[in-house]
């Protein structure tokens, strides 16, 4: 009978040792979720900078429609720069058309990128990208020093850059929206801003 009323006993205290041990990790988890902020887009120093106007294009798409890159308009324009090869871009495109429909009240998206026509025509069949205004220019990807895929650029409707940077989810393109409303370069800006201030 005397061993029974030990091993209870060690029992309840393996039991209050591990319910420390979980509250202990629980709040770890908390500090380590405060500590890390979110990942906005991954913004370059290269081209043009948040706040100033790049030149205007004025290309035609796949479809032979005229897109104005950079053209005052009542909306703002997200370009999306993109390659039939690269995956994370292809992983993107059903989030773009999500935001597309989100955001139609005050958002364009044109997708760019450069090379030969036919292979761009097919991956647009392939994908079923006939909504988005397609574009192929080379000095598009130049001026704004795209060097990696996949790379977005925000601009508002006076075609000033609003945001811009390497996007690999949802989140990071959705930091260039939150960029624009906070009226901030990048979301990491801001968090740099935030965090000092305390």
């Amino acid at each position: 009978m005397d061993g029974l009323v030990v091993a209870v006993v060690l029992l309840w205290v393996l039991v209050i040792v591990l319910a420390v041990m979980v509250f202990a990790l629980a709040r770890q988890v908390g500090v380590l979720f405060e500590r890390i902020a979110p990942m906005g887009a991954l913004m370059t120093d290269s081209g043009p900078r948040v706040g100033e106007a790049p030149p205007r294009f004025d290309l035609a798409a796949l479809d032979g429609r005229p897109v104005a890159i950079g053209a005052p308009s009542a909306r703002s324009q997200l370009v999306f720069f993109l390659s039939p090869t690269c995956p994370v871009c292809k992983k993107l495109l059903p989030i773009l058309a999500s935001v597309a429909t989100a955001e139609a009240a005050w958002l364009d998206i044109v997708l760019a990128s450069d090379g030969e026509p036919a292979e761009h025509r097919a991956f647009v069949a392939q994908r079923k990208l006939q909504s988005f205004p397609y574009v192929l220019s080379r000095e598009l990807g130049m001026t704004f020093r795209v060097s990696r895929l996949p790379y977005a650029v925000l601009l508002d409707g006076q075609g000033v850059v609003r945001g811009k940077g390497l996007v690999n989810n949802r989140e990071q393109l959705e930091s260039l929206f939150n960029a624009r409303e906070l009226g901030v370069a990048s979301v990491q800006s801001y968090l740099d801003v935030a965090s000092g201030a305390r």
